[in-house]
């Protein structure tokens, strides 16, 4: 689905509102932007947001990532800001998800199937399968 990639590219993503967001990557072997909106698990301060792949590793927009960490984030009705991202040690990913599940508790509850199917493998409250990426503001 593309819609919502056009309303951030219209800088209306506050329609969407704070928990979503879009990030512009560039394609590790065709080297063209890429866009994938992505659900903000965390925004501890201005300069930060956390992400998860709920695809794992396998995800594009992950792969293309580590290939090169510089990206662009969309972020409600603002311009595009340029970013890092970085991908979270085992330790740091489990508080993340912890948190998530702490403050959304609802959501995580259908979430989690669905993660668990995709994965192929069972998510616990330690060693999360799931990757989380810390989007530094530049």
């Amino acid at each position: 689905m593309r819609t919502p990639i056009w309303i951030y590219k219209a800088r209306a993503g506050a329609l969407l509102g704070s928990r979503l967001l879009m990030l512009e990557h560039i394609g590790r072997k065709s080297g063209a932007r890429r866009y994938a909106v992505l659900e903000v698990l965390d925004h501890p301060d201005p300069d930060t947001y956390l992400i998860a792949s709920g695809l794992g590793r396998k995800a594009q927009w992950f792969r293309n990532i580590r290939a090169n960490p510089e990206v662009r984030v969309y972020a409600g009705s603002s311009a595009p800001t340029a970013a890092t991202a970085r991908i979270l040690d085992q330790d740091e990913a489990d508080r993340t998800l912890a948190a998530y599940r702490s403050r959304h508790a609802g959501t995580w509850e259908k979430l989690k199937p669905i993660l668990e199917q995709t994965l192929d493998t069972e998510v616990t409250d330690t060693g999360t399968p799931v990757p989380i990426v810390e989007l530094r503001l530049s």
